[in-house]
């Protein structure tokens, strides 16, 4: 695991999440949910289907309006107006959604120059273009995948174009919604090694959605667990391992719980039962 996310000035809070609620119509998805991601840390978010996993990490960057809450990321409102001098807020974040979202028409190239188009429209054709190669390069792909399609590529592959796009303005707040899925065992901890090198060569905070026990055990400093509309609890999985909440209980010290276990149990400070008051 990355080992940032405790002590020092890793501790202090990238993200701040304060009494969030998110309805449709009269469907609750979450009620007065409270969450804190520390900086530099690799924080895995998990919870059963309906949780609203998607929903949390969309309202985070701002594609769901929260009904009530207030959400605070790098220490700006993400609803308040850009603060004088701070810059659009969205350009500090880079998003990876699930199934990589590429545009279809564009090659890989192209599809991660689209957000380096929208926040530097000044910028030379040239530069967009060795931007987007390095980007491209950074995330393992070979080079000549940069003048590919989406659908000339693997499923695995499609995810490592989507990851160079959501580096493409050198983030401080990386974004992965079940980066994971889709993919056999040894792609899928190939996709794990890569998110923990990047974490920490950019000194990277990553939200991880996730499914993957495996991904949970070898790379996430700390846990989120969403259930009863809310953080029910967050800490190192050894902790969450000692919860007494039957989902918890039943997700990781069932069967497949305790196989992606053996050999790596985690040492950490003490669980924060009922994240939802402040983690």
């Amino acid at each position: 695991m990355s080992g940032q996310g405790t002590g020092g000035a890793a501790s202090e809070a990238a993200i701040t999440i304060e009494g969030l609620d998110n309805r449709f119509g009269d469907h609750v998805i979450h009620h007065d949910l409270s969450l804190q991601v520390r900086r530099g840390e690799i924080l895995g978010v998990v919870g059963g289907s309906g949780t609203g996993k998607s929903v949390l990490m969309r309202s985070i960057i701002g594609l769901q309006r929260p009904t009530q809450g207030q959400i605070t990321v790098l220490g700006q409102d993400v609803d308040a107006p850009p603060q004088h001098g701070m810059g659009d807020i969205r350009s500090r974040w880079g998003v990876l959604f699930q199934g990589g979202a590429l545009f279809s028409t564009l090659t890989v190239a192209e599809n991660v120059e689209v957000p380096l188009k929208e926040f530097y429209p000044d910028m030379s054709a040239r530069l967009r273009r060795e931007i987007a190669r390095y980007k491209v390069m950074l995330t393992g792909l070979p080079q000549e995948a940069a003048d590919k399609f989406p659908s000339e590529l693997s499923g695995g592959m499609k995810k490592r174009a989507g990851l160079a796009r959501a580096l493409a303005l050198d983030p401080e707040l990386l974004f992965l919604d079940e980066p994971t899925a889709g993919l056999d065992p040894i792609g899928a901890a190939a996709f794990d090694r890569l998110t923990l090198e990047l974490q920490d060569t950019l000194g990277l905070t990553v939200f991880l959605i996730t499914h993957d026990l495996d991904t949970l055990h070898e790379i996430c400093d700390r846990v989120a667990v969403l259930a009863d509309k809310q953080v029910i609890a967050c800490g190192t999985i050894a902790q969450l391992m000692a919860s007494d909440h039957p989902w918890i209980q039943d997700y990781f010290n069932g069967p497949r719980g305790r196989a992606a276990a053996a050999g790596h149990l985690p040492v950490g400070d003490a669980l924060d039962f009922g994240a939802q008051t402040k983690a």
